[in-house]
């Protein structure tokens, strides 16, 4: 395996056109930090969710129905994530794009924060971000959560000053997380649909790491790199829905290690490579 590896990143690393190294990321990645995944046993969604599946406690109209309660688990995911330390898998992959400088990009689904608090740089965030808010009512423009809300513990409800927060100030209606809710479909302004699309196409190398492809942009991208002639390379810890659709295909790999072993292998070999 890491023969094959070395052999077509040194072809993509000289190679001068559809040369990029693309990494797609998702919860897998941050596992090691803490954070539940989003659909394993341990990423049950806690605080009112009435065990709720994601499926429907996550959608745009659960939201509608009941903003406090949405908003009360959120603010605890705020507080996980700023609890949470970046890990070895977000520095590796700092290093590659040390290594690689304009020829890397990291598409994540993670909305955690970790990879840009590791110091990314080079990086679409495609299920958009926590940190972010806007106008459940579609008034135009995207903020920042305001510094003044708190992430919050399982047990703790919304003050009023946070609910003032919370409502547009042009409208009066809730403002909401800026990210990708399981009912509503991925657009270029939030979630980087066609720029990502376009990254696939050019490039050399797609590194899926620690996600299984269940949402359909990520599956896009895949597609779009294989479809250009660009190798597909699976680093998950078990089969997914990308090992299905790169098996019958010859420019792939397939990596049954953790990511930050993974990782660690891919960035010694483009160190080797660079020196060269």
């Amino acid at each position: 395996m890491k023969e094959q590896l070395t052999e077509i990143i040194r072809k993509v690393y000289h190679k001068k056109n559809r040369n990029l190294f693309t990494f797609l990321t998702g919860a897998g990645i941050s596992a090691e930090s803490g954070i539940p995944t989003y659909r394993g046993v341990d990423g049950i969604w806690i605080k009112g969710t009435k065990f709720h599946k994601p499926e429907e406690f996550g959608t745009f109209k659960y939201f509608k129905e009941n903003p406090e309660e949405v908003w009360q688990y959120s603010l605890f995911r705020k507080k996980m994530f700023e609890n949470a330390q970046t890990n070895e898998s977000h520095h590796e992959i700092v290093k590659i794009e040390n290594i690689l400088q304009d020829r890397f990009h990291l598409i994540t689904q993670n909305i955690d924060n970790l990879h840009r608090r590791a110091g990314t740089e080079r990086l679409y965030e495609i299920h958009g971000k926590a940190r972010e808010i806007k106008c459940s009512n579609g008034c135009k423009g995207i903020e920042n959560l305001p510094a003044e809300i708190e992430g919050k513990d399982i047990d703790e409800d919304l003050t009023e000053k946070d609910i003032e927060l919370l409502k547009c100030k042009e409208c009066g209606n809730w403002m909401r997380p800026n990210i990708l809710w399981f009912d509503e479909y991925y657009d270029e302004k939030t979630n980087k649909k066609f720029s990502s699309l376009k990254m696939a196409k050019n490039s050399g190398i797609l590194f899926i790491v620690g996600t299984s492809g269940a949402t359909n942009l990520p599956m896009a991208i895949a597609e779009t790199t294989l479809k250009y002639g660009g190798t597909i390379v699976d680093i998950n810890t078990e089969d997914n829905l990308f090992t299905a659709l790169i098996k019958e295909k010859k420019n792939k790999i397939i990596i049954r290690e953790t990511s930050t072993q993974a990782l660690k292998t891919i960035h010694k070999i483009l160190q080797n490579i660079a020196e060269e």
